[in-house]
């Protein structure tokens, strides 16, 4: 477990991705998949955030559900992915770990492969500001 919060921003970029891949792993219900997110070092999600995510992925057919008895209490929403949703991970991850690759790339590049990033046009805030460089 991990007390890092996360900034809002980034969570919501990734959310979508990591809930569908520990919903990959085998059935599993709401209150699990957002221990497992939170064991993995993305801190705690709130079920506020993660329902509605796990309802749209019901809506749009990437998850199947079932209920299942509780032991000694309610009854648990069991969550499996559906051939489109393993698919759909399948392409979020790669994508994922293109993007990830990209902003790697870009904030690890020495002054000297700087040639390789875009060049600026010198309409960044300094410039627009008066900035003498």
């Amino acid at each position: 477990m991990t007390d890092v919060q996360w900034p809002a921003e980034w969570m919501r970029g990734v959310l979508e991705v990591c809930v569908l891949r520990v919903v990959g792993l085998g059935p599993t219900y709401g209150y699990a998949i957002g221990q497992a997110l939170e064991e993995a070092g993305l801190g705690s999600v709130k079920g506020g955030t993660l329902y509605p995510l796990l309802t749209r992925f019901e809506q749009a057919g990437l998850v199947d559900i079932e209920w299942r008895p509780g032991a000694g209490g309610p009854g648990r929403k069991y969550y499996t992915l559906t051939a489109a949703g393993r698919a759909e991970a399948q392409r979020r991850a790669g994508d994922w770990v293109a993007f990830s690759d990209t902003v790697t790339r870009v904030l690890t590049t020495s002054d000297e492969d700087a040639a390789d990033l875009p060049a600026r046009d010198g309409h960044d805030e300094g410039a627009r500001k008066g900035d003498e460089r």
